[in-house]
């Protein structure tokens, strides 16, 4: 199987959860790559716009809550996502706006506008490890992780929510992915009906387990095309018991979201 420059996300607002039949079919052994391939694909519609809540959960059980509206476009190679995030409340974050540019063959374009400063601030790919706007969840869980970055191997079976899942195991291939995303392993579960991944861990650099990740009420949201999305994710921080849950709502996907949408110019726009 041909496997071009992918990623496998978990969070991108938009989320990583699809079918995609990517030149194997069901009745060929899938090696782990293949698995994660089309892990990627399962949320790669042509183009979606959501609204979300954040809710983030400290130690004590103190809340913090956030809202924000999403947008992303399946750029014209159909692999890379274009996806501009807006936080709409509370007022500490009103105006915060995320702009990513995925790029298969080199480093990602992340910009992040804060309306305090008035200023644009571009993030270098050093940066995908830091928190996303204060969450449990970093740049690299937004945007996603590139395929070929990783080397998968699956370790086993597991039921998870009464589902049967595949377990693999990825390793940075470079001591630079493992520096720009601030791992040194993920563990990922993925449901083996449809590739959708419901539960993952990463690994701090010293080997530590430090995030985990769930995702449910998954849905059928491009039934044409097969494509899927998770309506609540959360992240938990287990190092310092810090928890971030985003809840999806009035997802829409091919409306006919425009190229120019996803500019600098709009992301300084509130």
């Amino acid at each position: 199987m041909e496997v071009f420059m992918k990623r496998f996300s978990i969070a991108g607002f938009g989320i990583a959860v699809v079918f995609g039949f990517i030149g194997v079919s069901f009745g060929e052994d899938l090696s782990p790559k293949d698995i994660m391939t089309k892990n990627f694909f399962v949320n790669r519609v042509k183009d979606s716009k959501s609204e979300s809540a954040m809710t983030l959960i400290n130690e004590s059980g103190q809340k913090r809550e956030r809202k924000s509206t999403g947008v992303s476009k399946l750029q014209k190679n159909g692999i890379d996502n274009m996806r501009l995030i807006k936080f709409i409340s509370p007022a500490d974050v009103k105006g915060t706006s995320n702009l990513m540019i995925e790029h298969s063959d080199g480093d990602d374009d992340i910009w992040i506008y804060l309306p305090a400063l008035k200023k644009v601030r571009r993030l270098v790919s050093s940066n995908k490890g830091d928190s996303f706007v204060g969450s449990d969840f970093s740049y690299a869980d937004v945007i996603g992780y590139k395929v070929q970055d990783f080397e998968h191997k699956i370790t086993g079976s597991e039921n998870v929510d009464g589902v049967d899942c595949y377990v693999i195991e990825s390793f940075p291939v470079s001591d630079k992915v493992k520096q720009d995303n601030g791992l040194s392993k993920r563990k990922s579960w993925i449901r083996k009906d449809n590739f959708v991944i419901v539960k993952g861990e990463n690994y701090d650099l010293s080997g530590q387990l430090y995030k985990v990740f769930k995702a449910s009420d998954i849905q059928l949201v491009d039934k044409e095309n097969n494509k899927w999305q998770a309506m609540t994710i959360e992240m938990t921080n287990v190092q310092v018991n810090h928890k971030t849950i985003v809840h999806f709502s009035n997802y829409k996907v091919n409306t006919g979201v425009d190229d120019g949408y996803f500019s600098q110019r709009n992301l300084e726009r509130e």
